[in-house]
């Protein structure tokens, strides 16, 4: 996480330059994981840019303009997201520990297990506030986690406003069949449903209805 990289500058900055040394022959960017703060997001990005200036002064060829953004995955950086907004270029909301966290279950422990729920009001209120701060600053907001690559999901997250989704190689298949098959006007109607639902079973019965009218192959699964 970003706070072991901070107790071990060095070794962080070993990172940065292999990436920043990476960018230079293809699209790479970069991504501070675990932020909570704006803080921790102003201390890696003045790293990353001593770690730039020492890659300057050696010749050694990079992406001056490499994208950085952030993982949304601690309810804390979601509530700051605005803040944080100003500083990147993208974020990236990572769904298991964020509904973990913020639910707070250990989703591996079976007695708490079933208390880990994607459609839970509160997760998806943060969610929405995390897309909604970003698209406010101009930057695009993407899904990564279990969450994005479920079917029943995908619908309600576009719908919601996301711009990309991270996928599993086998679950692709399933996501795209859905994506197809569903209007982003439909979509929005979902998530705007979906906002208003007071639990997660609610939601997610509202999920089920929409990918039955519209892919009800996928259900048979």
């Amino acid at each position: 996480s970003i706070r072991l990289s901070f107790r071990h500058p060095e070794e962080f900055k070993i990172q940065l330059r292999a990436i920043l040394r990476a960018s230079a022959r293809g699209n790479v960017k970069i991504m501070y994981p675990m932020i909570s703060n704006a803080g921790e997001v102003v201390r890696a990005n003045e790293l990353l840019e001593e770690t730039k200036r020492e890659l300057a002064s050696a010749g050694v060829p990079f992406n001056r303009d490499i994208e950085v953004g952030v993982m949304i995955e601690i309810p804390g950086a979601a509530l700051t997201a605005d803040v944080i907004a100003e500083r990147v270029k993208f974020f990236s909301i990572g769904t298991n520990d964020l509904i973990q966290y913020t639910l707070a279950v250990d989703r591996v422990n079976e007695r708490v297990a079933y208390l880990y729920e994607p459609t839970h009001p509160a997760v998806l209120k943060l969610i929405q506030q995390t897309i909604d701060a970003g698209h406010r600053h101009g930057i695009w907001v993407g899904v990564c986690g279990e969450m994005g690559g479920d079917p029943l999901m995908a619908p309600l997250l576009l719908g919601m406003g996301v711009d990309e989704l991270s996928v599993a190689a086998l679950a692709v298949p399933l996501v795209k069949d859905v994506i197809r098959s569903v209007s982003h006007v439909r979509a929005k109607q979902l998530a705007e449903v979906a906002l208003s639902c007071r639990s997660a079973i609610e939601v997610l019965s509202h999920c089920r209805k929409l990918v039955r009218q519209v892919a009800p192959e996928l259900l048979d699964l």
